[in-house]
């Protein structure tokens, strides 16, 4: 890529490694189960409560950005890939502690339900390297290519925290 500044270059193998190998990571763990340790049925709802609260700054963090205050949109920005890497290491941890849960509704809800759930998994891993490649333009300063890129990683990340709400209270009944 000739046209990128010299310092996000290397950053670009970094987010194709963490692109790759985080879904990777997470399917693999999928297969691990902790001995011994009890089902930790607490996390589900602390999880959805983080999806969603990931959806209410991405909101606020647009919002602030047309207004021009940058430094609130910065830090509503940072806040949101934390909590998306602690909703990835809570869910990881829940499901190597506990069997997944059927869904039990039936009729049409059930293919509404299942069509949120694929589209909010694949997304999920489609959105990996549109966050990364977000971030790393808007720290480097190439603001141009932020905005451009965010268009697009913003609807994205946004069906995805909002999905995985969505998800939780389909199949919360069923726990």
């Amino acid at each position: 890529m000739q046209n990128e500044a010299p310092d996000t270059r290397k950053y670009n193998v970094l987010i194709w490694i963490f692109s790759i190998a985080i879904p990777l990571a997470v399917a693999a763990l999928f297969t691990v189960k902790i001995p011994g340790v009890e089902r930790l049925g607490f996390l589900p709802p602390i999880y959805a409560s983080i999806n969603a609260t990931t959806a209410l700054l991405l909101v606020i963090a647009v919002y602030q950005i047309r207004k021009g205050n940058t430094k609130l949109h910065e830090r509503l920005m940072k806040t949101a890939i934390g909590l998306s890497v602690l909703f990835l290491v809570l869910y990881v941890i829940y499901h190597m502690t506990s069997d997944s849960t059927s869904y039990g509704g039936e009729g049409v809800l059930k293919y509404i339900y299942f069509f949120i759930l694929i589209t909010h998994i694949i997304l999920s891993i489609v959105v990996i390297p549109f966050v990364l490649i977000t971030f790393v333009r808007a720290i480097s300063g190439q603001f141009y290519k932020h905005r451009k890129i965010a268009r697009i990683t913003y609807p994205l990340w946004l069906y995805v925290a909002v999905s995985g709400v969505i998800v939780y209270l389909m199949i919360s009944p069923y726990y």
